[in-house]
């Protein structure tokens, strides 16, 4: 639980409320009581709350009205009823009322701190998902983690260099935006940000693309034109997906680097360029030095700076202000009502392991925001594999091959069974990914 979390206990018992302060109190809440509802009133007005534990049936005022008192007038405070009397019938009402929990005399302390737990977490999920998102933002880099806050300090001393810099980190993390960042932050940032694919241009026209050809110079060439080495003089390109260059091309970017010059393709003459280099991968390049796929002494070049984009599965309640921030976006753009996220609905995006990152975040947000036009979501409209994984027993005692079996199945159901995507996901060859569906399949 969070050491801050303040907690208001309601009941006309002395000796509930000295074991409910106690215990909560030596977990790290602070701890304010009240023995009847007007007293508990009182309280907050002058103090506000993360949760009331309340007993329903007091001398005078009922615990109900206190539960529909914070319903009405706290929406932000969680509610738990307390009761000696325990029955369907007021299970029903405590939760028709708006407690979000109830809890029946006697009860275990590990009752009680399972039940305090699941209010406060569901306490922190919407408050992330409601807050603001302009804190914690760098040239459209978005993020409060303590992974995010690493990732922008490093950003702003990077961008104070002219160092080359090397951006890793899975497929959609957001490579570019840190890029971006890093130019707009420093010097060149009124010079131009040139974003280049090299994994999306054929191989025998890459060369071409980066340096620019003189006319004639191949067939087709009709016209001289620059490359975008020359389009970013004074400025900044950005070479994602650097590790897709051959060997070959590796060489004539390593001469680029040492020697600040580009010659275009049928020209003799090599002309001087004043260009910051910043390059990304999704893959390990020291690795791939090692089996001699990659240069080393590219990779020594590129690697001046280090700068890794965390997985989103890593940033903590960023997952939650980004789907605020997308479905702010969405419905913006599409002119459609904002649609709100049950409490379910947030657990489950918090907990999801988003293989596909902040891109899959931002695509199942469009998604939702397109297909239901404003109304509530719940967890049946999440996509099939988010909703097996919601459902799911998360329990340790599971093996490591359940577990590797069923991360296997939900990236398959992600991909829509595309086994090449999968495997690349997964970080093993389509060979591997065969391998465990065949063991997966023979254990049912």
């Amino acid at each position: 639980m969070d050491s801050v979390s303040r907690i208001l206990v309601v009941d006309d018992s002395p000796s509930t409320i000295e074991v409910l302060e106690r215990n909560l109190g030596h977990r790290g809440c602070r701890v304010f009581t009240a023995t009847s509802v007007a007293e508990a009133l009182r309280v907050l007005e002058a103090t506000p709350v993360d949760l009331v534990i309340t007993d329903m049936k007091m001398p005078g005022t009922s615990g109900m009205v206190l539960v529909r008192h914070v319903r009405a007038n706290l929406p932000r405070t969680e509610v738990v009823m307390i009761t000696g009397y325990p029955s369907i019938e007021g299970a029903v009402e405590a939760v028709k009322t708006g407690a979000e929990e109830y809890l029946s005399k006697p009860f275990t302390d590990e009752e009680l701190f399972a039940v305090v737990d699941r209010c406060l977490t569901r306490l922190r999920l919407r408050t992330a998902a409601e807050a603001p998102g302009e804190p914690g933002s760098l040239h459209g880099l978005l993020g409060k983690s303590g992974p995010m806050q690493r990732v922008m300090r490093a950003i702003r001393k990077a961008a104070a260099t002219p160092a080359t810099v090397l951006i890793s980190g899975e497929s959609g993390t957001g490579k570019e935006l840190i890029a971006r960042a890093i130019h707009y932050s420093g010097p060149r940032a009124s010079a131009r940000f040139v974003a280049v694919n090299c994994g999306g241009i054929p191989e025998g026209l890459l060369e071409s693309e980066l340096f620019g050809h003189m006319k004639g110079s191949f067939t087709g060439a009709t016209e001289s034109r620059a490359g975008f080495f020359q389009t970013a003089d004074g400025g900044t390109i950005f070479l994602d997906e650097v590790s897709e260059m051959s060997l070959a091309m590796q060489v004539k970017l390593l001469r680029v680097l040492q020697d600040g010059e580009v010659c275009m393709l049928g020209s003799s003459r090599p002309r001087s360029v004043d260009v910051r280099v910043l390059a990304a991968t999704n893959k390990d390049l020291q690795a791939m030095v090692r089996k001699g796929q990659f240069r080393e002494d590219l990779f020594f070049r590129l690697n001046v700076i280090s700068i890794n984009a965390p997985p989103l599965r890593e940033r903590g309640d960023d997952v939650l202000l980004l789907a605020r921030i997308f479905l702010r976006k969405f419905a913006g753009e599409y002119g459609l009502g904002e649609p709100l996220l049950s409490d379910r609905v947030l657990e489950v995006l918090s907990a999801y392991a988003w293989p596909g990152n902040v891109r899959e975040l931002e695509n199942l947000i469009q998604r939702l925001v397109v297909m239901h036009e404003g109304e509530p979501i719940e967890v049946h409209h999440l996509p099939p594999h988010m909703r097996f994984s919601a459902a799911r027993e998360s329990g340790i005692d599971r093996t490591l091959a359940e577990v590797e079996a069923e991360h296997v199945r939900i990236v398959l159901a992600h991909v829509g069974g595309n086994k090449s995507r999968a495997a690349q996901l997964l970080g093993i060859d389509r060979k591997t990914l065969r391998d465990k569906l065949r063991r997966i399949r023979s254990v049912g």
